[in-house]
């Protein structure tokens, strides 16, 4: 368990960031991607805990303690890392949640020297003030389509 450091200077008053398996609202996580998340839309329980399960996750706590945000990283902590899955509740948007999951992204040891990539249709300006830029060769990637 490596609990991301509480909120500071930039960030929200009042969330926090954790990355302790534990404290993930299971509940809340898979309605919140299941049934509001665009790209997530009818993902299965199964899915959802298989996908908490083999990724670094982090999850934003309002002072209430109830969870506002989620993402998660999938990485060998070597040398690539997928950030995926970011979402926050829709009433506590544009309060800096995101950029607080982002930031604790961003400064957690374990990523520290990876590569990072995600995808995104309407967050970029987010990212990019984490050091996120457009993929220097995108013609090189491909990939294969998940099959139903």
């Amino acid at each position: 368990m490596h609990p991301a450091p509480e909120a500071s200077a930039g960030q929200p008053t009042g969330v926090r960031v954790s990355t302790d398996p534990a404290e993930l609202d299971l509940d809340w996580i898979i309605a919140a991607l299941s049934e509001r998340a665009y790209w997530a839309l009818g993902r299965s329980r199964e899915v959802v805990e298989r996908s908490i399960a083999g990724s670094l996750c982090f999850g934003a706590f309002d002072a209430g303690g109830h969870q506002v945000g989620f993402a998660r990283v999938v990485t060998d902590q070597a040398t690539f890392g997928w950030v995926c899955d970011v979402f926050v509740d829709e009433p506590a948007r544009g309060r800096g949640i995101g950029s607080a999951l982002v930031a604790a992204i961003a400064a957690d040891e374990r990523l520290a020297g990876l590569r990072l990539v995600l995808a995104t249709r309407d967050a970029g300006d987010v990212y990019a003030r984490h050091g996120f830029e457009p993929l220097r060769n995108p013609e090189r990637w491909m990939e294969r389509p998940r099959r139903k």
